[in-house]
């Protein structure tokens, strides 16, 4: 059974951020809210829980391409390649934000992204990932959840997430609806080049 843990979006509780980040540190695999979908996620410095995690999404680890969640952009430079000043001025002006940018992977990454030549990097507009993130003192490995069967691609109701994810992962974190957009995927490692149409416009911040 997973832990049900309500956080406050705009004023997370201390202690309940605490728990969650106990659980990660164990190896544990958590829901979490954003920005835009609810994703999943572990600590990228657990082999383990990255191994669940690709399990969980059907996927070789080494096939699996998780973003990765910063509270800031100051550790940037610990997982990607030196960025020139306009791809940093780019990311500087869109996050936080609903994006995903796609970046030339440093060889300082964990073990689980040995052989990858790109990462995703998010900082998403939402206090509770950010604060968990900051607390845990590194990123979290993320993938988002969705519904192959409904209309609705992505769930947004915490209280029907955990009724599906229940026996599968070890909390859930509600803080509220979440949205059913995704985040916007950025290719900078040559130019700016979109992926994905999501939630964010990456023009308005050219």
């Amino acid at each position: 059974m997973a832990d049900y843990i309500r956080i406050h979006p705009e004023n997370p509780q201390e202690k309940a951020i605490d728990q969650v980040v106990k659980i990660l540190r164990d190896g544990g695999l958590v829901i979490y809210p954003s920005d835009t979908v609810y994703g999943l996620g572990c600590d990228i410095t657990n082999q383990k829980a990255m191994e669940k995690l690709a399990r969980l999404k059907g996927v070789k680890l080494d096939k699996a391409h998780f973003s990765i969640i910063c509270n800031d952009l100051s550790h940037l430079s610990n997982y990607t390649l030196p960025i020139d000043n306009g791809t940093f001025k780019i990311l500087k002006r869109a996050l936080p934000g609903p994006f995903t940018f796609v970046m030339n992977a440093s060889k300082n990454l964990p073990s689980a992204y040995k052989g990858k030549k790109t990462v995703g990097i998010r900082v998403p507009d939402h206090l509770v990932p950010r604060m968990i993130v900051e607390k845990l003192g590194n990123p979290i490995a993320s993938t988002s959840i969705y519904d192959e069967d409904e209309i609705v691609e992505y769930t947004t109701d915490p209280e029907l997430i955990y009724e599906k994810w229940d026996n599968l992962v070890d909390a859930i974190v509600d803080s509220g609806y979440g949205d059913n957009v995704a985040s916007t995927v950025v290719d900078m490692t040559d130019g700016v080049e979109v992926l994905r149409e999501g939630k964010g416009d990456i023009e308005d911040y050219l």
